[in-house]
This record gives C-alpha cells, sequence and structure tokens, in this order.
C-alpha cells in the first residue's frame, strides 16, 4: 500500500514524488513516458542555464528515487475506488493501491474521464480540456488530485513543477494532520 501514487513522470508528477518522498511518504511513479518535456529544450528554467528536456526529467527521477520514491514505466489503464483507498490496474497487468493518486497527465485528461474525474474546457493554447480542481490541487473524488497542465497551469516546467509540489504539499498535510514545510537549511562547512 502507497501513500500517494503519481502518474505521469513529468515535471509535475516527478516533483510532486519528490515532494511526497523526501517527507517520507511511500511514494510511487508510474510513467507511460508520454512527457511532452522530452521533446522540449529548455532555457527558461529558473536556476538551469539550458537543458533538454529528458536530461530534465532523468534528474528530476534521479532526485526523486534518492528519497525512496518507486518509479516504473508502465500505462494505468484503470483506477478504482474501494472505501478509502484507491486501486490502480496498469497495461501489464500489475495492480497497486495507495490513499492518494495525483493525476499528472499532462495533456491527456483520457484516465481522468474514464473513472469520473470532472473535465473542463482548458485555457491554455492547444489544451482541450483539463481536469477540474480546487485552489488545492483536489479533484471531485476524494483522494484523486491533478497537478500541472492537465490541471490547468501553463505548460511551462517550471510552472508544473511548482504545481507538482504544491499538490504533493497539500496531500502531505493532509495525511500528517498539519501543514507541512519542507525547508533544508545550507550546512555549514
Amino acid at each position: 500500500m502507497f501513500d500517494v501514487i503519481v502518474i505521469g513522470g513529468g515535471p509535475a508528477g516527478g516533483s510532486a514524488a519528490l515532494f511526497a518522498s523526501k517527507a517520507g511518504k511511500k511514494t510511487l511513479v508510474i510513467d507511460g513516458n508520454q512527457s511532452v518535456t522530452k521533446r522540449a529544450w529548455l532555457d527558461n528554467h529558473y536556476g538551469v542555464n539550458g537543458i533538454s528536456g529528458p536530461d530534465l526529467v532523468e534528474a528530476g527521477k534521479e532526485q526523486a528515487r534518492k528519497f525512496g520514491t518507486e518509479w516504473i514505466v508502465d500505462t494505468v489503464t484503470s483506477i478504482e475506488t474501494e472505501s478509502a483507498a484507491h486501486i490502480v490496474r496498469t497495461e501489464t497487468g500489475q495492480s497497486f493501491e495507495a490513499t492518494h493518486i495525483v493525476l499528472a497527465t499532462g495533456m491527456s485528461v483520457q484516465l481522468a474521464e474514464q473513472v469520473g474525474v470532472n473535465v473542463i474546457s482548458g485555457t491554455e493554447p492547444r489544451i482541450k480540456n483539463i481536469i477540474q480542481v480546487d485552489q488545492e490541487g483536489r479533484t471531485n473524488i476524494n483522494g484523486i488530485w491533478a497537478a500541472g497542465t492537465v490541471a490547468g497551469v501553463s505548460m511551462h516546467t517550471i510552472i508544473t513543477a511548482g504545481d507538482g509540489a504544491k499538490v504533493a504539499i497539500n496531500i502531505i498535510s493532509e495525511l500528517n494532520g498539519s501543514r507541512y514545510v519542507d525547508h533544508d537549511v545550507l550546512k555549514q562547512q
């Protein structure tokens, strides 16, 4: 049983996983390997002086794994809700259970529509539909959240990564029963 399963391993999903696993939450990313970031060159990601999308995604993946995130490449075919748990099934026949799911599926709302998550018209260019979320990233189904482009934020990687972090902090806060803050302090030499 996982605390958090993130569906999608781009900047939003990877960032959500990083924050969740760093906070000690058992976290799994199921990445369908479809991130549009993997086709990008980035000169506008703060703190990075030019990086390829594949390199950014790989760096984020390794950072999340450093804190315990499990990461698999597979395609989610369904999500079933039973009591307070969600069961995620994949194309390869695997199934995983979690109390919280983060949909970070980029431009695709197909899975969200399939499981009954509310979808509305998008506002970004070339984004037809998005998942309807509240300010914290919650959808209409308890325990299912959305982050990144699919949740209506700009496609820019810096923004989707920040949105993934925001949603993870809200999930961690809910799991902990108090507001979670993650601030590391520079170690003295």
